[in-house]
């Protein structure tokens, strides 16, 4: 497979990801702030961090209010990270490799796109309507997994997808998680009282998980709540599955047994899955949760980068005629990617 058409099915996929979890996170936000007092309501600006968006949004909006948020983290054009530019990005990703995904998946991928414009039209101030519009957008992109599944071949191609979606999956789990521990509760003195119960209950919500949560676990607890986020092995969005998936996909990239690596992409996510194998919550919350998942983040965004450069950069390769150089950045170009960081 050219790096070309890998690189742009990995990132379709994990714009996808980028819109869904944007959604969900807005979407729990917004019904959390029912449960709370007037006093509590407003926290908007959590949002803008989950994301890791902060620094855009301070220079070109003086406060954090509901409207200023919703429209940053969804209709923003100048936002890469918000829904509408992920949608437009994955769609413009999945034009340019066409002849490589499904017909299903390029009608599916067209139709979010012309409903998320939709949306932005009627834009933020319709509340009834804006509830309806986030469950759509995660029920969008769960068909389109679905059709991806059911309609692609298993090959490399649905591997480099996999790869992209469950990365994207990981590092917006550790960011809920991280947000909901070090801002949403700055008071010691609230620890334990119905308002953690709520924010940690609302946590679980943001990655699909309360259901499973109380299956697994019962009570809400912090510490058990941490752990099924980060090292539970059977639930899909947890930090721990993620890695062991993307990692079993990247080996069927390369046909490189597990175990083994033939890449510093298949050393870095392996040491990586390899340390949430082999640690417990316990070891994770001596060290500090905040700490724990930062240095998640940094290495993370290294095997990344280090995929980037394995699978996606072209080298100079030693010709008659000029090499193709191909540039990484955040323009309008079809192979301009945007990573959270």
């Amino acid at each position: 497979m050219l790096s070309r058409v890998a690189e742009c099915i990995f990132w379709m996929s994990r714009y996808i990801e980028r819109a869904e979890n944007v959604a969900r996170f807005i979407d729990v936000n917004q019904n959390l702030m029912l449960d709370l007092d007037n006093a509590m309501r407003e926290q908007w600006e959590p949002l803008v961090f989950t994301a890791g968006d902060q620094e855009d949004f301070s220079a070109r909006y003086d406060k954090a209010t509901r409207h200023n948020v919703l429209h940053f983290l969804t209709f923003d054009e100048e936002n890469p990270n918000s829904i509408l530019s992920c949608v437009a990005r994955a769609r413009e990703n999945a034009r340019t490799v066409r002849e490589n995904i499904s017909s299903a998946m390029w009608e599916e991928i067209n139709k979010f796109h012309l409903f998320v414009l939709d949306g932005a039209k009627r834009g933020t101030d319709h509340t009834a309507d804006f509830v309806t519009f986030y469950d759509s957008v995660k029920s969008r992109s769960h068909l389109l997994i679905g059709v991806t599944d059911t309609t692609m071949s298993h090959s490399e191609g649905w591997h480099f997808a996999r790869l992209g979606r469950l990365l994207e999956r990981a590092d917006k789990t550790s960011r809920i998680l991280d947000v909901k521990y070090y801002l949403l509760l700055p008071k010691i003195q609230d620890v334990g009282t119905p308002l953690d119960i709520v924010q940690w209950s609302a946590l679980l919500q943001s990655a699909s998980a309360l259901e499973m949560y109380r299956k697994s676990h019962g009570r809400l607890v912090p510490s058990k709540v941490a752990d099924f986020l980060i090292l539970d092995r059977a639930f899909p969005r947890s930090m721990r599955f993620c890695l062991i998936h993307a990692e079993n996909s990247l080996h069927n990239i390369t046909e490189t047994p597990i175990g083994t690596f033939s890449n510093r992409s298949e050393q870095l996510i392996g040491r990586l899955r390899a340390e949430l194998d082999y640690t417990l919550i316990d070891d994770i919350i001596a060290r500090g949760l905040h700490e724990f998942i930062d240095d998640f983040q940094m290495k993370l965004n290294q095997v990344g980068q280090s995929i980037y450069d394995n699978f996606f950069a072209l080298r100079k390769v030693s010709t008659s005629t000029a090499p193709m150089v191909q540039r990484q950045d955040t323009g309008k170009q079809s192979q301009t990617q945007t990573q959270s960081s």
